[in-house]
């Protein structure tokens, strides 16, 4: 098991990751997930042993890695940009990693063969890499990471070159072989989308801290702050003050609304927050409260129903619906209170 225990990080004078702590078991994918320049990539150089933290440590089952040098960790790596050589073909591409640990010659051959049928690359294993596609150079790579059989694999970035369509399908086919093999990883990536088709657990970043960790079944249905929820694309929030507990109602400037989703103990009587309301949160019937009224100005057919925006003459609301709306047409939404969360304003 990988463990990171409190990693700080300064970078031009400016804290770049502090207080940093994750584990990683067998057979699990954990995501580190951020905006450019939270950290990610450090964090991952630095586990990696590329750098070193200023403060913090990083253990493999119990063991101190960090005067332990990158060669001797047996961590393999895997960049956006392949890192292959262009003047060897397929399989001396990943031949290479198997040299250089001075594995048994006689096995080389069987252990290449392996691993690129593993990609779907064995057709390919006597080609050029500069005859491949940017796709095809990434199963490359990734089979070179495989190759040695590595304790953890690590990931950076690396389908950041390829177009929508390419990433899809590679990413499952990622996915697939990091289950089948059990081979646990850290997977670097901006894009929400890897993330929650790859990752077991999450780690967003955000200035330098880990802003949440879980599942991404749970980050999404219960983010931990405004930050989270913005990032996710969750943007239905509003200010407001609770006038009352247990069950909190708030008080905004487009009406009241009942909160049952959230716990009444953190909140007092008269105290600023924000409420995220969630796309599904409409209902029919209706509700003294829980009250969004406006006009319809834009609609999008997502395949099992609509994603309509909503101006109530204050605010912009995303809301997904499962009747088509028209631009123009006036509407009248009660909102479940179970799917409003109610943030404190820090």
């Amino acid at each position: 098991m990988l463990s990171v225990v409190d990693i700080h990080k300064m970078y031009e004078g400016k804290s770049l990751l502090r207080g940093i702590s994750f584990n990683v078991h067998k057979g699990e994918t954990i995501c580190l997930l951020g905006h450019s320049g939270s950290g990610k990539s450090t964090l991952l150089r630095i586990i990696a042993g590329i750098e070193q933290p200023d403060h913090g440590n990083v253990f493999w089952d119990g063991e101190n890695l960090l005067n332990i040098p990158i060669h001797k960790r047996n961590f393999g790596l895997m960049f956006q940009d392949y890192a292959l050589f262009p003047h060897k073909n397929v399989f001396e591409n990943v031949a290479f990693g198997l040299r250089m640990i001075n594995f048994p010659a006689s096995q080389i051959k069987d252990r290449v063969i392996e691993e690129l049928t593993k990609v779907k690359m064995l057709q390919f294993a006597n080609r050029s890499v500069a005859e491949l596609s940017g796709g095809e150079q990434q199963r490359v790579a990734l089979a070179r990471a495989l190759a040695p059989q590595p304790k953890l694999l690590m990931l950076d970035e690396p389908l950041g070159a390829l177009d929508k369509t390419l990433r899809g399908q590679l990413i499952k086919d990622i996915r697939a072989l990091l289950h089948e093999t059990e081979i646990p990883a850290i997977y670097v990536t901006h894009d929400q989308e890897e993330a929650f088709t790859i990752g077991d657990q999450l780690a967003l970043l955000h200035n330098g801290e880990i802003s949440q960790f879980g599942t991404p079944k749970s980050i999404y249905q219960n983010p931990k702050n405004t930050w989270v929820a913005r990032f996710l694309g969750l943007t239905n929030i509003i200010g407001g003050e609770v006038i009352s507990i247990n069950p909190i109602s708030v008080k905004t400037n487009i009406g009241v609304f009942s909160v049952t989703s959230t716990d009444f103990q953190n909140f007092s009587i008269n105290q600023p927050v924000e409420l995220l309301i969630r796309p599904n949160a409409v209902e029919t019937g209706k509700q003294v409260d829980n009250h969004i009224t406006g006009r319809v100005i834009d609609s999008v057919f997502l395949g099992q129903g609509f994603r309509i925006i909503v101006d109530n003459g204050v605010n912009n609301f995303e809301f997904d619906v499962s009747s088509e709306f028209f631009p123009g047409q006036k509407i009248d939404f009660s909102i479940d209170p179970d799917l409003i969360h109610c943030f404190s304003i820090n």
